[in-house]
């Protein structure tokens, strides 16, 4: 790995979120965004995605100038509805209820900001999720277990949730956790971020 590379921040509190970039071996420190993750009105779930992992990144490099911020957004719809954070346990549970036998969308949203020059690209991974056709007392048993609460749809595929999916579709196989990382590695080189040194 080049020491070249810049300080790259996660624009994160997500755990997950940080697993999966330190599997690209690039150091990085993490930060806390504090904006207003709530839809506005009219807006797409796409373009809510896009538009608060844009937020959330240059919220981030205005206090630190010198660094690539990576910032991240996820909204899941089902016949479009658009699923938040649950919160409890029974929003949950209706958010699950709703949800099962159906596909969700799954809009994982990334941007990535040039804090040294402005710049900033951002992009959509869309990731299609079937649901299994589950009864109320195991969603509710599941929901006991997880508590997933803090995460869009109630349903964590990165955990116990993997068993309520039939069928996953997507490009990029990390983008239904939260980061997908074959579109960060690519939005990453193009801003000359290096991840492994080509010397012998």
């Amino acid at each position: 790995m080049s020491s070249n590379n810049p300080r790259l921040i996660l624009g994160s509190s997500s755990k997950y979120r940080q697993e999966l970039l330190s599997r690209l071996h690039l150091p990085f420190t993490v930060a806390s965004p504090n904006i207003d993750e709530a839809p506005l009105i009219g807006e797409t779930p796409p373009e809510t995605a896009l538009r608060l992992s844009i937020e959330k990144a240059r919220a981030i490099a205005q206090l630190h100038p010198d660094a690539v911020i990576i910032g991240a957004d996820q909204v899941a719809t089902v016949n479009g509805v658009q699923l938040g954070k649950a919160g409890n346990h029974a929003n949950a549970l209706k958010q699950l209820q709703m949800m099962r036998g159906q596909t969700v969308l799954f809009h994982s949203a990334l941007c990535v900001f040039d804090a040294r020059t402005g710049q900033h690209e951002a992009r959509n991974v869309i990731t299609k999720a079937t649901m299994r056709n589950l009864p109320d007392e195991q969603l509710s048993a599941y929901l006991h277990i997880e508590q997933p609460y803090d995460c869009a749809g109630s349903a964590k595929v990165e955990a116990l949730g993997i068993t309520l999916l039939e069928k996953v579709e997507s490009d990029d196989p990390t983008a239904l956790i939260g980061l997908p990382l074959i579109a960060l590695t690519d939005m990453l080189r193009a801003i000359g971020i290096t991840f492994y040194s080509t010397q012998a």
